[in-house]
């Protein structure tokens, strides 16, 4: 029936003023807000930066497959199996075995329940491959290990690029994974990226080595640059301490040279290692290691047992903070390539967002001329019902505090025309009721009723096709879908419960005049 209890009314009503009270949050600028959420306006409104990084996991394969090798040989020998021309290449690893251990080491990697594999969790048969060619065998990563290596440094990627920004202290950053080896970082605000990009492009791989020109170093030495790219030096291969025992680095101000350096803490295990390592080597030059690249080597003095130490290199304030930041956000596990970017400056999204409400705004007034001059008192009942929804698709947006785009926009100005739709559904089946049915009351809830299959057939499969441009789209796509789908049920909730309350007040009124509509 046509009739609203007095407790739905007041429902609506509060339900109403609540979303027109939030919504209302994004135009005023009092510091005194009891609600502190609102709409976040996307790059191309509000300008800002775009990169899309792929991730090179080459190395990663590389530093997996040489972990391997090593487990494979000591493994190998606690069991008395002998193995020859172990070598890896082309992400391969390759050894020969005599023809009495051949069926074991077939069983070592393949047979799941061996007594001896869940020893060697590396060995199992869904991460590796291993392929019998005769005389040799050959190793490497099955599809799903690939796969799964992959997700796992895209992982901790995303984790170490989050820290990374959120250091920096970038406004309302959007970080996202694009299929499993690419991150998507959006940066409103930020028309400049440079320093952004060079902190993304590092991958913060820090390393204490000792230099060393004596070629019979049992680890290997190997040449490597200094970071002013002119000097070089040979440095063992031998890992005295990493980045991963650093529990914090600030820059600081040295002042007996009057410099700027890195302070660092290490905790407790790089400490007692690092002690070690210095007490045995005073004299020596100890080479501090940055993504292969020497940035200072300095004399050990004297026993280093504090675990802290500085970090000095001709650093400028700026640089020194930089470094400061990638070492406690950890190395990243791979190295990453920025293969897209874009720059929106803020005149762009000015502009872009100055468009875009001149286009709401002249079809918002286009559609409440034609409804009103269409309907008389009923259209302008739907005209209040329009923005009020409006209210409530920009409340609900808010709550979420949602990315507003361009295409976002579209969503809201697509919206307003669904609504009305709804409405001229509504009002035209009224019509033909009013025909047959000479009481008002009952013709108009008839229309309210019978026109309800034909607006949720056409709401559900927007609704549909919004939802699958969510999930399957990106970017500007989800923008678009978010605000469509969000503006399907504010409409269905304005049409069916605001429009329909102030009909009811008017009809119940005027039950007995002729022409009504």
């Amino acid at each position: 029936m046509l009739y609203f209890s007095k407790l739905r009314i007041v429902f609506i009503s509060l339900i109403s003023l609540l979303f027109i009270f939030i919504a209302s949050n994004n135009i005023l600028s009092s510091d005194k807000k009891f609600f502190n959420k609102k709409i976040n306006l996307g790059l191309d409104l509000q300008g800002g930066s775009y990169l899309l990084l792929e991730i090179d996991n080459s190395p990663v394969i590389e530093q997996r497959l040489q972990n391997t090798t090593s487990i494979i040989r000591t493994y190998f020998k606690d069991n008395d199996i002998r193995i020859g021309n172990i070598n890896l290449n082309n992400q391969k690893i390759t050894f020969s075995v005599d023809q009495k251990s051949k069926q074991k080491v077939i069983d070592i990697f393949n047979d799941q329940e061996s007594e001896i594999n869940p020893y060697y969790p590396r060995f199992k048969s869904h991460e590796l491959v291993l392929v019998d060619l005769g005389e040799i065998f050959e190793l490497s990563f099955s599809k799903q290990g690939l796969v799964e290596l992959k997700t796992s440094s895209q992982d901790q990627a995303l984790e170490i690029i989050r820290r990374r920004i959120d250091e920096i202290g970038t406004n309302e950053p959007n970080i996202l994974k694009r299929g499993n080896d690419r991150v998507l970082v959006e940066l409103p605000g930020l028309d400049n990226p440079m320093r952004i990009k060079s902190l993304l492009g590092k991958t913060a791989n820090l390393t204490f080595r000792f230099v060393s020109n004596d070629n019979q170093d049992s680890f290997g030495v190997e040449k490597l640059r200094y970071e002013n790219g002119l000097d070089e030096d040979f440095v063992s291969k031998r890992i005295i301490l990493s980045g991963d025992n650093l529990l914090d680095a600030q820059p600081r101000m040295n002042n007996q040279d009057n410099e700027t350096v890195v302070s660092f803490t290490l905790d407790r295990v790089g400490a007692k290692r690092f002690g070690k390592a210095t007490s045995k080597n005073i004299g020596k030059q100890l080479a501090i290691v940055l993504d292969g690249k020497i940035i200072s080597a300095p004399v050990i003095r004297d026993t280093i047992a504090s675990g802290s130490g500085q970090i000095s290199g001709g650093f400028t304030f700026q640089s020194a903070t930089d470094l400061a930041l990638l070492l406690r956000s950890g190395a990243l596990p791979a190295p990453l390539n920025i293969i897209e970017e874009r720059t929106v400056g803020p005149d762009l999204g000015q502009d872009s967002i100055n468009a875009g409400m001149v286009a709401l705004i002249i079809g918002f007034i286009l559609v409440i001329i034609f409804i009103f001059l269409k309907y008389r008192i009923f259209g302008l009942i739907t005209n209040i019902t329009l923005i009020i929804n409006l209210f409530l698709l920009i409340g609900v947006l808010t709550i979420f505090e949602a990315t507003l785009t361009l295409p976002g926009i579209a969503g809201i100005i697509l919206t307003v025309g669904m609504a009305v739709d709804a409405n001229v559904l509504i009002f035209e089946r009224i019509k033909e009721e009013l025909k047959i049915e000479k009481n008002n009351l009952i013709a108009f809830d008839s229309g309210y009723t019978k026109s309800r299959t034909a607006i949720l057939d056409a709401n559900i499969t927007t609704l549909l096709a919004a939802i699958i441009l969510f999930f399957m789209g990106s970017g500007p796509i989800k923008g678009f879908s978010l605000t469509l789908g969000i503006g399907i049920f504010t409409t269905l909730f304005s049409v069916y419960f605001i429009a329909r309350l102030l009909t009811v007040l008017y009809v119940s009124k005027n039950k007995e005049k002729e022409g009504l509509i």
